[in-house]
C-alpha cells in the first residue's frame, strides 16, 4: 500500500520496465485540510515497487506549468507507453483556468528512464472536437470533460489508440459521458475520432477508462461516483465505484450500458497490471472510509470472471487497509 503521511493519493497510472513497476498518482498536500481542494494542487508523484505492494517514493515526476500554459492549473491523470525507440511517453491531462470550470486538455512529456521527464510541449497535443464532443459552455456540466489519456498500440500494428474521458456533444446533461478516441501514427501527431461509446448509458463522465485482455476476454474498466450516474441509472444503482463492461474487441465499439460495478465507492480509478506471477490483478485508490476521504493506493486484488461473465474481485479486505 503507498500511504503518505503528509498528502493524498488518489488516481494513478503504472508502467513496468520489467524489474520495477513505477507508479504515477495524483498528490496534493493534507495541509490544504479540505480534501476537495486537492484537484486544483494536483502535480504527479512517483514511487517504485517489485511486488506492487512495498513501495519507494521517488521525486516527483511532473508540476504544473507556469501561466498561460495549458497546464498551469494542474497536472491530472495519465498513462505511459513505451514507444518502439525505447523513450517512455507520459500522456497526462493539464488543466488550466480558475474556478469550478477548468479546461481540460492533453499534454506529452518523455523519460529515457522513468525518473527524469521533460514535458515535450507549451501547448496540448489535443482537445475536445465540437464535432462529436461537448465543449466548455455548451452546458452547465462543471468544466470541459477531456481527460485521463489511456494509450496503447493498435493490435494490428498500424499505430497508436487513445481513449479519453469525454462527454457527447447531445443528450441529456447528466446522461452525456462517453469513451472519447483518438489516433496516432507516431505519439506525436494525433487526430480525434468519434467516441468509441455511446451517450445515454447512464454516466455522466467514464473516468479513468483502460482497455485490456483478462484470460483472453477484453474488459473495459473505468470509474463513476453514484453522484455522476445519470437520474435513471441513480434510481437502480446502490453505488458508484469501479465499473466493467466486456468488449468483442481492444477498439470497441463498448456497451457501457451494460457495464456492471466491480466496486463500491470505497474504492475508485481502478488499475488492472499483471503481477510478477503472470496473474491479472487490480490496484485502486481508497476514497471513502468511515471518516470521509481516505486518499491511499491499495494492495493489488485478485480479479476473475464471474460465472455470469462479468469481471469481478476476490474476496480482499479493503476494509482493513482503508484504518
Amino acid at each position: 500500500m503507498l500511504r503518505l503521511p503528509d498528502a493524498w493519493a488518489w488516481d494513478f497510472w503504472l508502467a513496468d520496465n520489467g524489474h520495477e513497476y513505477h507508479l504515477f498518482f495524483l498528490r496534493a498536500s493534507r495541509a490544504l485540510r479540505d480534501p476537495d481542494r486537492r484537484h486544483h494542487r494536483a502535480g504527479v508523484g512517483h514511487a517504485v515497487s517489485t511486488d506492487l505492494r512495498s513501495w519507494t517514493l521517488l521525486p516527483d515526476a511532473l508540476a504544473a506549468g507556469d501561466a498561460p500554459a495549458f497546464d498551469d492549473l494542474a497536472t491530472w491523470t495519465g498513462s505511459v507507453p513505451r514507444a518502439p525507440d525505447g523513450v517512455w511517453h507520459m500522456f497526462y491531462t493539464g488543466a488550466s483556468g480558475a474556478g469550478g470550470a477548468p479546461m481540460q486538455r492533453i499534454g506529452l512529456a518523455t523519460s529515457e528512464d522513468l525518473v527524469q521527464w521533460e514535458k515535450q510541449r507549451d501547448f496540448p497535443l489535443i482537445a475536445a472536437d465540437s464535432r462529436w464532443y461537448e465543449r466548455l459552455g455548451d452546458t452547465d456540466w462543471p468544466g470541459e470533460t477531456w481527460r485521463d489519456p489511456w494509450v496503447f498500440p493498435d493490435p494490428g500494428g498500424d499505430g497508436w489508440h487513445m481513449l479519453i474521458t469525454a462527454r457527447a456533444n447531445h443528450g441529456p446533461v447528466d446522461d452525456r459521458g462517453v469513451i472519447g478516441h483518438a489516433r496516432s501514427c507516431d505519439l506525436v501527431h494525433w487526430e480525434a475520432q468519434r467516441p468509441l461509446s455511446s451517450p445515454g448509458a447512464g454516466f455522466g463522465q467514464l473516468e479513468v477508462p483502460q482497455v485490456e485482455e483478462v484470460d483472453g476476454r477484453v474488459v473495459l474498466l473505468f470509474s463513476c461516483l453514484r453522484g455522476q450516474l445519470s437520474a435513471s441509472r441513480r434510481r437502480n444503482a446502490g453505488t458508484g465505484g469501479v465499473w466493467a463492461a466486456v468488449s468483442d474487441s481492444l477498439l470497441g465499439p463498448y456497451d457501457v450500458a451494460q457495464a456492471r460495478p466491480v466496486t463500491d465507492d470505497s474504492l475508485y480509478s481502478g488499475r488492472l497490471v499483471r503481477d510478477r506471477n503472470g496473474d491479472v490483478v487490480m490496484l485502486a485508490f481508497h476514497n471513502q472510509g468511515a471518516h470521509g476521504f481516505v486518499g491511499t493506493i491499495g494492495d493489488p486484488i485478485p480479479v476473475r470472471w464471474s460465472t455470469g461473465g462479468w469481471l469481478e474481485t476476490v474476496s480482499h479486505d479493503v476494509e482493513a487497509e482503508r484504518r
